[in-house]
């Protein structure tokens, strides 16, 4: 029997960007997101903040980054950051993107929410990679993320599956 569990799949269609609430709880220490999209009207980049406990979107600057950027025709590049509010996960482009992202304690309200995410996309037509980690440095509880494109345009098409981690003992 698997140990991940799905908590939720949202599906939102012509959207600039995504809230989905109350999908971290005390259930689960660890969480993977599959993010889906099949469209984008303009090259950009998907941006992740989180939602606390009381509804409100964390827009602090209090996110770390650390990221390596993977493309097929230069070289690979990383990028890091400290002190933002907000981290960028992958690009969107017209091809699509696909990614997967690992949340670690992010409902405790006693320790930072960490994550790791990989993703894969296209630019034109050369491929895209990444892969990266990142911290929310303040003690919130977390129960939800917000997904969004850091300029004007509409992801056509978005599907987040979320997976609680169970752990057997």
């Amino acid at each position: 029997m698997s140990n991940l569990r799905l908590i939720n799949e949202t599906i939102a269609s012509s959207v600039a960007s995504l809230s989905i609430t109350d999908i971290f709880s005390a259930d689960f220490d660890i969480y993977k997101l599959n993010i889906y999209s099949d469209g984008f009207s303009g090259n950009s980049a998907l941006d992740v903040r989180y939602i606390n406990s009381s509804g409100s979107i964390v827009t602090a600057s209090e996110y770390d980054y650390a990221r390596q950027l993977l493309k097929a025709d230069t070289t690979f590049s990383e990028d890091r950051s400290t002190n933002q509010n907000k981290y960028y996960t992958g690009e969107l482009s017209d091809n699509g993107l696909g990614q997967v992202l690992y949340l670690f304690n992010p409902y405790s309200s006693s320790s930072y929410t960490f994550s790791l995410f990989e993703n894969q996309s296209m630019s034109s037509t050369n491929g895209r990679g990444g892969k990266g980690i990142t911290v929310l440095t303040q003690t919130n509880s977390i129960t939800g993320i917000h997904l969004y494109s850091d300029n004007s345009g509409t992801i056509t098409n978005l599907k987040v599956r979320t997976y609680g981690l169970r752990v057997d003992s």
